[in-house]
């Protein structure tokens, strides 16, 4: 989910500034009672107008701008905070607390909707962002996977992979620098392992992981078909060559992005179907679409990747 441009430029006004405008508590309060302005969080006021139009991640965006600004040192916006900075996906992260990191090293605390964190910064963990301090990409990475779950610090990962906003060596030359000396990173060895700049959106890693969690058989992702003469005509997003069986992820972003104008969506649907059937014909390998609510009753998956990938009908010949 990326922030609108409005999280990052429309001004996020502190008590004490509007006060030395001019303004007083009584007519702040009137500014939220008529509906013109919103409080994002406490001492902070923003256009009303403009918080109706942002997203979660533009939402988080404002009130990480009001806590730096209320900051009584200096600091970056890091951990789940620096994710909507960097344009990347915020599912299933916990967005109730703003996470930054001193930049002097000192001890942080917690209070009031506010995780301030005093990891050691080193060269390369900073960038300037919208005019801010945050930390860079890799960072912003291993230090997701310290505070959320492995699936959601993955998603993270591999999608910053996938644009190019750092590499798999540039995030394992910084776990290895100093990850031994931060806390909650059971888990973060292995997020660093099954990081992959093939895959290219939230659900697709959702699956791959679903498939490491249920000890399936790893696929290969990005999986090119072509034809006797080498015209490519499918990137699957998942394969197994070698067990004759693929898979499709099917989110609704993904048929909203072939979806032509005036073309209705059964036509996306009988074009996906012309597609399998060719995919099939050059490939002799099964073809299987998940989907999200595919996702949500784990136990009926597995059954059904499990039957795909080594049907009865097989077992028994």
């Amino acid at each position: 989910m990326d922030a609108s441009e409005d999280a990052f430029s429309e001004p996020v006004h502190l008590r004490r500034d509007l006060v030395g405008l001019g303004w007083n508590d009584r007519g702040i309060a009137d500014q939220l009672k008529r509906g013109i302005w919103v409080r994002p969080r406490r001492g902070a006021y923003l256009d009303a107008g403009t918080w109706k139009t942002l997203d979660a991640a533009g939402r988080h965006v404002i009130r990480t701008r009001a806590v730096v600004k209320q900051a009584n040192t200096g600091v970056a916006v890091s951990h789940a905070s620096a994710v909507p900075w960097w344009g990347g996906p915020i599912w299933d992260l916990d967005l109730g607390h703003v996470h930054t990191t001193r930049l002097d090293g000192r001890l942080g605390r917690k209070e009031a909707g506010v995780h301030q964190h005093c990891g050691s910064l080193q060269e390369g963990d900073l960038a300037v962002v919208h005019g801010h301090q945050v930390t860079t990409p890799a960072r912003v990475a291993l230090e997701v996977s310290t505070i959320a779950s492995m699936e959601a610090s993955l998603v993270v990962l591999n999608d910053f992979l996938h644009r190019k906003l750092t590499t798999p060596q540039a995030v394992r030359e910084r776990y290895e620098r100093s990850i031994d000396l931060w806390p909650n990173t059971r888990a973060t060895e292995l997020v660093v392992r099954l990081g992959d700049p093939r895959i290219s959106s939230v659900l697709e890693t959702r699956f791959c992981f679903f498939c490491f969690r249920a000890r399936l058989p790893m696929p290969v992702p990005q999986y090119e078909v072509r034809t006797p003469d080498g015209h490519l005509v499918a990137v699957l997003d998942f394969a197994w060559p070698d067990l004759g069986a693929y898979v499709e992820t099917n989110g609704r972003a993904k048929y909203l992005q072939l979806l032509k104008p005036d073309q209705e969506p059964g036509e996306v649907v009988e074009r996906e179907r012309r597609r399998d059937e060719l995919v099939q014909g050059l490939t002799r390998m099964r073809g299987m679409h998940v989907s999200w609510t595919d996702l949500n009753a784990p136990r009926l998956l597995d059954k059904r990747v499990r039957d795909h990938l080594w049907p009865a009908d097989e077992a028994a010949s």
